[in-house]
């Protein structure tokens, strides 16, 4: 692929770069003492544009090309990988799943308030008893007349708590995949319960959910009634994208870090970046940071191509996941007892990583997808 840049991209993530360096790196670590970011950065990311990208203009979206929206969320996820974690979830997941999935009334009711930040998406597939094993999921969407009564859980719900909408997946029909059915159902009728306490991503919201025979009506239902799994696991291969992405950004702000600390820190008379075991450890985060990068840009690639991706993208999000927990790693022992306190970055790029190789598939699971794709094997049957 043409690794050069076009003006609009370098314009885009110029764009999004100062918006990391104003908006979120100075308040990024205050947020994550009182475990929330401060809620006017959504109408701040819609003015932008960035909760509408890749989505069409006439829908409500801000255009632009997939390998954009990764430069974005690079930025994000270097500035503060909570906010990242907003724009991947009602964007990446919900807006686009509907963009795609949805019907013109679907689109026309919630697409230009999604993209605005009028309107934040949460995606609620998880549920207390089943993680990766998606498919087994128990929450029950029940006919009544015309309407659906959706009764059951769902948990580590990503937006849960400031959701307007959410894109909830329910079983309609009988055991795994094929029995489960997509709904758009708005957040009023919701109970939740704010998840305290993360490792990290602590000012991002999160929640459970809780349906009580909530009633929708069947034009919430987003595609064919037993087609829900199959819009997630569609929806999540994007998604696998945007978490690399923001994983790219969190190895780039510890290289960052990492490379200007080094430079400052003096000992034995001189400075720490001049010592080869410090080397070492800067040479090993820039690697790792740009084989991330060039892997996360081949899927972006693909997708803008209209080429299959999901094998690259779990390859992506598989070692940018990985690399982003390594180089949080590496970058702490550059800073050596400075980096165990909250004052310097490192802590929370190493907690805020953590997480990415659990969500939107393990990366376990993910070596099984690519397991999968290289052998013609199913590991999950």
């Amino acid at each position: 692929m043409d690794l050069k840049l076009s003006p609009e991209q370098v314009a885009v993530r110029e764009l999004a770069a100062a918006f990391a360096d104003r908006e979120l790196l100075p308040y990024a670590a205050e947020w994550d003492r009182r475990e929330q970011v401060d809620r006017a950065i959504i109408a701040k990311l819609g003015a932008l544009g960035f909760l509408g990208l890749t989505i069409d203009e006439d829908l409500g979206g801000s255009g632009g090309d997939h390998l954009a929206y990764c430069l974005v969320l690079e930025e994000l996820g270097r500035g503060d990988s909570a906010v990242r974690g907003l724009v991947s979830v009602s964007l990446g997941l919900v807006a686009k799943a509907i963009a795609a999935h949805g019907n013109a009334d679907q689109q026309a009711e919630w697409l230009p308030k999604l993209c605005s930040g009028d309107a934040l998406g949460c995606f609620a597939l998880t549920e207390p008893g089943t993680g990766s094993d998606a498919g087994s999921l128990t929450l029950r969407a029940a006919r009544d007349g015309s309407d659906w009564l959706l009764t059951g859980s769902k948990v580590f719900i990503t937006n849960g708590t400031w959701a307007d909408v959410a894109l909830v997946f329910a079983r309609t029909g009988g055991s795994g995949p094929r029995g489960v059915t997509a709904f758009l159902v708005p957040m009023d009728g919701v109970s939740r319960r704010e998840i305290k306490g993360k490792l990290g991503l602590r000012g991002q919201p999160t929640a459970e959910l809780f349906f009580d025979s909530l009633r929708v009506p069947d034009t919430a239902r987003l595609g064919d009634e037993g087609r829900g799994f199959a819009i997630a696991m569609s929806t999540l291969d994007k998604g696998r994208m945007s978490v690399a992405a923001g994983c790219v950004g969190i190895a780039q702000g510890c290289l960052d870090a990492a490379l200007t600390y080094a430079g400052q820190r003096t000992q034995f008379g001189k400075p720490i970046a001049s010592f080869q075991l410090v080397q070492q450890l800067l040479s090993e985060i820039a690697v790792d940071t740009a084989a991330a990068r060039l892997l996360t840009w081949q899927v972006a690639d693909l997708i803008d191509r209209h080429e299959p991706f999901a094998t690259q993208a779990s390859m992506a999000k598989l070692f940018a996941s990985e690399a982003a927990v390594r180089a949080a790693n590496n970058a702490l022992q550059v800073f050596g007892g400075a980096g165990y306190v909250d004052e310097t970055p490192a802590g929370k790029y190493l907690r805020d990583a953590r997480v990415t190789t659990l969500y939107e598939g393990t990366s376990q699971i993910q070596q099984l997808l690519i397991g999968r794709a290289l052998t013609g094997v199913n590991a999950f049957v």
